[in-house]
């Protein structure tokens, strides 16, 4: 048997079609691939590529993946008519679409969906500031692929050359960046079969944006939403949220360093403007002793855009089980090439079952200053006792405006975050006030193929 010829990376959430022989003496390569100078040769086997499903440690998630890995190895099987041999376990599948590629046994390829900034950002470091649209980075929703000869070459400078970067932001840009190597290696290909919508013919995957509904969505009374946040901030911030909120009630608790009876908010007593973390064990131990029925707690700061999460939040925690430990949001890293740890990044939001926050305050965590950053704090503290950040790219750590427009277009978003340089009003009524839409697609959609 030839050894593998491609590796296709896929998120456990979006929808992988192999293509039919039908289809396939219709599809023409894609325009990038046909001005290669390389080579063509014949066409990939379905034995020559294989799939690594991307998934994650919670329990929904590690279904979502088996389920799309069944459905990978059946489509293969229907192709081929015989059932392909069973992919290493435990995420990895054998299976693919034959296409005219140009040779990937020799060459270094890397194909994906392209994103790129359209202005420089604050998450990608101001990357490329001078013309940041001429970089481009896979959208994972789409599904990626690597040529083996560029995994090799891979794997071989991770054994010898230490990660340069501490903390993992935007995963997608920074395995973009490590690969093209400041030139030294290629850039990302775009390949217009990998797809975040299904209308055209050639797509290879597709993705649907629905917000998960796994069942009854979880009562409003079960939420808590705490806010941190300071005294400065009370008149021009947290004014907004209760307004905005307001349409949408849910129990919460504002927690600053000065008590103001018109919102009201509780003064922990705790002077700090940034960071946060003395403000943010005391409510925990607040929240576990209560013997109200909140099951889940939400934590943000003031200037999280977060006016429509009750009614999305809901959605999508009905595909959690309150009684797991939950530790949910935006995941960034910390040293994570040299024994660092996954955190939740707060300005997205964080969300926390009773049972992650019972855990956590067994565990005597402890913040080293008042003003130390509660969320890699927390990261740290539940990496010491085993509990795994679980992402959802639906909470933003930045502005939308620091997103790429494709990457927005197939999400449903939960929070914002920073009232810099925008219009926080604005932001709202585009990205997250409720619609018809987005009421209709919670209340209609049976799509397992959703963006978690």
């Amino acid at each position: 048997m030839r050894p593998p010829a491609l590796l296709a990376l896929f998120s456990c959430s979006a929808a992988f079609a192999l293509v039919s022989e039908e289809i396939k003496e219709k599809v023409t390569p894609s325009q990038d691939l046909k001005q290669s100078s390389l080579p063509r040769r014949r066409d990939i086997d379905l034995k020559e590529i294989v799939f690594v499903i991307q998934s994650q440690s919670n329990s929904f998630h590690a279904r979502r993946a088996e389920q799309l890995k069944r459905n990978i190895l059946k489509q293969a099987a229907n192709l081929t008519q015989r059932s392909p041999q069973s992919p290493p376990p435990p995420s990895v599948g054998e299976a693919g679409r034959c296409l005219d590629h140009p040779s990937l046994v020799t060459a270094e390829w890397f194909l994906g969906k392209a994103l790129y900034d359209e202005e420089s950002t604050i998450i990608h470091h101001y990357a490329f500031s001078e013309n940041p649209t001429v970089f481009k980075y896979p959208d994972f929703a789409a599904g990626w692929a690597l040529s083996t000869p560029l995994v090799n070459k891979l794997a071989k400078r991770l054994k010898s050359e230490a990660l340069k970067s501490d903390f993992t932001i935007d995963l997608k840009h920074e395995i973009a960046l490590y690969i093209w190597d400041q030139g030294g290696g290629p850039a990302l290909t775009p390949v217009p079969e990998f797809c975040t919508e299904d209308a055209d013919p050639r797509c290879v995957t597709t993705f649907h944006s629905f917000l998960p509904l796994c069942g009854i969505p979880v009562k409003k009374e079960e939420i808590f939403v705490a806010v941190k946040t300071c005294k400065k901030f009370h008149a021009d911030r947290i004014t907004h949220r209760k307004e905005d909120m307001a349409a949408q009630p849910a129990l919460s608790g504002h927690y600053s360093d000065y008590a103001e009876a018109a919102i009201p908010t509780v003064d922990l007593g705790i002077l700090s403007q940034t960071g946060h973390c003395g403000k943010t064990l005391p409510f925990w131990k607040g929240f576990e002793r209560s013997r109200h029925e909140q099951d889940l707690m939400v934590s943000h700061c003031g200037r999280t855009h977060i006016d429509q999460l009750i009614s999305r939040l809901r959605h999508l925690l009905s595909c959690y089980d309150s009684g797991d430990p939950v530790f949910l949001g935006e995941r960034y890293g910390y040293g994570l090439g040299a024994g660092g740890y996954s955190y939740v990044t707060g300005g997205g939001g964080m969300v926390f079952s009773r049972e992650a926050v019972r855990r956590l305050l067994v565990s005597n965590c402890r913040c080293y200053s008042n003003d130390a950053p509660d969320d890699m704090v927390l990261g740290m503290c539940f990496s010491g006792v085993g509990i795994s950040v679980t992402h959802s790219p639906l909470f933003h750590q930045a502005r939308p405006v620091d997103y790429p427009k494709d990457y927005l277009s197939h999400q449903i978003p939960v929070s914002f975050h920073k009232h810099w340089h925008i219009d926080p009003v604005k932001v709202y009524l585009t990205w997250l006030a409720p619609s018809e839409e987005d009421q209709t697609s919670q209340e209609t959609q049976k799509d397992p193929r959703e963006e978690l």
